[in-house]
């Protein structure tokens, strides 16, 4: 799936340069519709639990069902991409994701609502390696940075709207029928798919993306395993796991966590905000400042802060949980961006492989994603709440600190 793009006129590339600010709108849009899909089940946890008759460690399964998938559909996705490119497959991801919603609000049994996530997983790869595939086209060098943080805050301020609105706003004004919640979420998605295919049938979209070139004769498994031979390859992979994981795991908890420490179910999704609320502002400027030589260190201070964060939590005095949730959102917005810019950055300034290693990050790195909620309810269920889990997180940030460490020690080897 190797590709190169060809030589571009001085006006096409000046028209490049501008246009590329209203291509990454339309990225930031349908990943604000990712995050706005992944977090939105989150806050009417305990609503849906009481109506279906579902308990924790099953919510657990629920929660977790989507990353399962995706661990599957993450490498076939990445090969459509290669083959159909980001216009069709973006929109075809939306309109699907935007039905996956919407039978969420038809469910009722257990078996219902997984299906929902069972669906979303099976497309949701095709955003979160087609961003970054986007990214690899239209921004070179510093400014790859700026554009992953920039795409990453649409996640972030998808998950704010999910947490922030459903119990204290759309809850009440929709007579509390949860099920009307996902249907106009389901409707503002379509929208957002509908822009996007504006944006990409655009000619100059649509000329650019005709000069990327993949190699029909490289098979995918071989641009896999020339991956996979790469020591900063398995590192990088090894992180992605941990940091899904602890990502997963804690923001889909986060709003039951809180409740059952003694907040009403409002309070408990303005907290849960927080997070995302300094992610949304911390990711751009901590991309951006994540140039090559000092990356690993940005990366080895966020694993730090996120341990520190899961000690703050369970304290759970005002301050330190506002603390807590402070460093959160300033890990969550981050860990993700500096480890997908390693991999950009690893082949060339071209944006070679970037499809093949991003789906395969996510695909490792799911695996982690899927694991993170069922263990952090299953913990609750069997203890009765949910101080063991928070210990349990700290522990997946000493990993992730383990992990950056031996990335610096083989950086210097390399350089010695």
């Amino acid at each position: 799936m190797a590709y190169s793009p060809t030589g571009a006129t001085s006006e096409e590339g000046s028209n490049k340069s501008n246009f590329r600010w209203l291509v990454l709108f339309g990225i930031w849009l349908v990943y604000f519709c990712f995050g706005l899909s992944v977090a939105s089940l989150a806050p009417l946890v305990q609503v849906i639990e009481l109506d279906l008759s579902i308990e924790h460690a099953l919510m657990g399964t629920i929660l977790g069902a989507w990353p399962v998938v995706y661990i599957a559909s993450s490498l076939p996705c990445g090969a459509l991409l290669d083959r159909y490119g980001t216009s069709v497959m973006l929109v075809a991801s939306t309109l699907i994701i935007a039905l996956a919603i919407a039978l969420r609000g038809f469910a009722e049994t257990y078996f219902d609502l997984l299906f929902t996530m069972v669906l979303f997983g099976l497309v949701a790869p095709i955003i979160s390696t087609g961003a970054p595939k986007v990214i690899s086209i239209w921004f070179t060098g510093k400014e790859r940075g700026l554009g992953t943080g920039v795409y990453f805050t649409g996640n972030a301020l998808g998950g704010i709207t999910a947490l922030a609105l459903s119990n204290s706003f759309l809850l009440p004004m929709l007579g509390n029928n949860w099920r009307n919640i996902f249907f106009i979420y389901a409707c503002f998605i379509i929208l957002a798919g509908l822009i996007w295919l504006i944006i990409s049938q655009n000619n100059l979209y649509r000329n650019i993306e005709s000069k990327i070139k993949f190699d029909k004769k490289i098979k995918y498994r071989t641009v896999i395993r020339n991956l996979l031979n790469q020591r900063l390859i398995r590192l990088v992979l090894i992180m992605g796991l941990f940091i899904l994981f602890f990502n997963h795991g804690l923001t889909q908890w986060l709003p039951t966590i809180l409740v059952e420490n003694g907040m009403d179910k409002v309070n408990a999704g303005y907290w849960s905000s927080i997070p995302a609320i300094i992610g949304l502002i911390s990711a751009p400027i901590i991309n951006r400042w994540a140039t090559p030589q000092y990356r690993l260190q940005i990366l080895m201070g966020l694993f730090f802060c996120a341990a520190i964060a899961t000690l703050m939590i369970f304290l759970n005095h005002p301050s330190t949980l506002f603390l807590g949730l402070f460093l959160q959102g300033m890990c969550r917005g981050a860990m993700n961006g500096i480890a997908i810019l390693m991999l950009i950055d690893n082949e060339d300034d071209k944006g070679n492989n970037v499809g093949a290693s991003t789906g395969l990050y996510w695909t490792v790195g799911e695996v982690g994603g899927a694991l993170g909620p069922a263990t952090v309810g299953t913990i609750a269920s069997l203890t009765g709440n949910f101080d063991a889990a928070l210990f349990m997180m700290t522990a997946v940030a000493g990993i992730l600190i383990f992990c950056a460490s031996s990335l610096i020690r083989h950086k210097r080897h390399q350089k010695a």
